[in-house]
């Protein structure tokens, strides 16, 4: 009797993976364009933070900008306190914004903190006017507390949207977003501040590219695929069938209670957060920082330091699609599974570029190519942690994925505020290599501390307080029912 039971569970199997492929959606489906939609949505959300680090090289020195706009004499540890405005409450909004998002929908939440940030992005030259960078310093705070939701809300729709399987490359894809507004804003902004439109140019462009995003996103984005109203039945099947260990489609609208308690106790989850907070050291002080090193060091004129500050970033794009591939054909094929793939490219991420940082603090004017060459490697390679811990927050829990985002966000975005802080700190003659050199080896110690914490304990089994409570009482009653059904066979046989 028990070899017939096993029979009969082994056949069940075997028709859920039937009925499951049955409802599999084509290759290219709405989920794809509700990725593509974030990615560029995550896209204007950079250019709206990277717009002002190559904005005030032009803003501060006259001679590389258009002669017809103002110059702004700043010492550098204001341009530290500009720079890093954005940060001051920015991560104060993560964990409430994470909440909204898990509660209202992800839709909504990117619109809202896309949509008003980008508004303050066009009135920006006209702060700058009015009250110098205090002024300025106030609009990009407010700008932070905006887009402090946009990271939280995205995981929350990756949550929705995209299967199990197809994690890593389609999630990995919509944050490619960050390089890919990066190079955008770095690629444009020296040729819009050397124009007639000069450096306020500069924030028009990247206002008015973010108010488009939002009406196309306001027409064609959908929070989960039950609220999409062109999605064919049978992606909607395949998607709901595959997310099995996500909320099911009957409680989407019925807002769970959050386990903090349990979260703030769990291992895995601190690991990942340090992870994330030393990967945000590290970006957020080559991404606010190369622009003013091109030229204090290197000697670079606003339009080849914008094409040279860009160049990391073109190479950070194109090798997450080179390491989005590698990853899932080490899975695919078993050659990895998935809990070392995460800590394979976390470790490429943040090891590999430690060694160019370094160099790059040894470089001197003259050796003007090869530094770039140094930052295309530290600043490209970084991404391979895309595939680490950017993830990471879903697989220990898809149904909190946002709010786990929006915890550690919050925690990484204090150190994407202390970092251009100490850069200022640090770096009191900007011409001054030696003091460069220790801000170099201060990202390169973040990031090895940070990765050593993530392989010896980084996980990406599902945690227990992934499940709330009334479904782990189904799981349990049908635990119990089984326990019955088989005591019955026993007793019969």
């Amino acid at each position: 009797m028990k070899i017939k039971y096993k029979n009969i569970k082994k056949k069940m199997e075997n028709k859920e993976k039937y009925d499951h492929n049955k409802t599999k959606a084509p290759r290219i489906g709405t989920r794809h364009i509700q990725c593509l939609l974030i990615f560029f949505g995550l896209s204007a959300a950079l250019m709206q933070r990277v717009n002002l680090s190559v904005a005030i090289v032009a803003m501060m020195d006259k001679n590389s900008a258009n002669p017809d706009f103002e110059e702004y004499v700043w010492s550098e540890k204001t341009k530290s306190y500009v720079l890093s405005s954005f940060f001051w409450a920015y991560f104060t909004t993560q964990i409430p914004g994470s909440q909204l998002a898990h509660k209202y929908g992800g839709k909504i939440m990117l619109f809202c903190g896309i949509f008003f940030s980008g508004l303050l992005t066009l009135l920006t030259p006209l702060s700058v006017r009015i009250g110098d960078w205090k002024l300025l310093c106030a609009l990009r705070l407010c700008q932070g507390l905006f887009q402090g939701c946009v990271y939280s809300s995205i995981h929350t729709l990756l949550s929705k949207w995209v299967p199990p399987e197809e994690r890593g490359s389609l999630g990995t894809f919509c944050y490619t977003g960050i390089p890919f507004g990066s190079v955008l804003m770095l690629l444009c902004s020296g040729w819009i501040a050397s124009s007639s439109y000069g450096w306020p140019g500069i924030f028009y462009f990247s206002g008015m590219l973010s108010l488009i995003w939002c009406l196309a996103w306001f027409f064609f984005g959908a929070s989960s695929p039950s609220d999409c109203k062109w999605l064919s039945t049978a992606e909607k099947l395949f998607i709901e069938g595959a997310l099995v260990t996500s909320a099911q489609p009957e409680h989407a609208h019925t807002p769970t209670k959050t386990p903090w308690a349990k979260i703030l106790t769990s291992v895995p989850f601190w690991v990942l957060l340090v992870a994330q907070s030393a990967y945000a050291w590290g970006f957020w002080t080559l991404l606010t920082q190369i622009p003013s090193y091109m030229k204090s060091i290197l000697g670079q004129d606003i339009k080849s330091n914008a094409l040279k500050s860009s160049a990391p970033f073109l190479a950070n794009m194109f090798l997450t699609l080179v390491f989005c591939v590698l990853a899932n054909f080490l899975i695919k094929r078993g050659y990895t599974s998935v809990n070392a793939s995460r800590k394979l490219f976390n470790t490429i991420g943040f090891w590999v570029p430690i060694v160019p940082l370094i160099l790059l603090g040894y470089m001197r004017a003259d050796q003007s190519e090869l530094a770039v060459i140094m930052l295309v490697i530290a600043v490209g390679v970084n991404t391979a942690g895309s595939l680490g811990f950017l993830v990471n927050h879903i697989d220990l829990s898809p149904n909190f994925g946002g709010i786990l985002m929006g915890m550690a966000n919050c925690a990484a975005n204090i150190m994407s505020l202390l970092a251009p802080l100490s850069v200022g700190f640090i770096v009191t003659d900007a011409k001054n290599v030696h003091q460069w050199r220790v801000v170099f080896y201060i990202t390169g110690a973040m990031y090895f501390i940070g990765n050593l914490l993530f392989i010896f304990f980084g996980q990406t089994k599902i945690q227990p307080w992934n499940y709330p409570k009334r479904q782990l009482d189904e799981r349990h009653h049908i635990k119990f029912e089984t326990i019955k059904i088989e005591n019955e066979c026993q007793r019969n046989t």
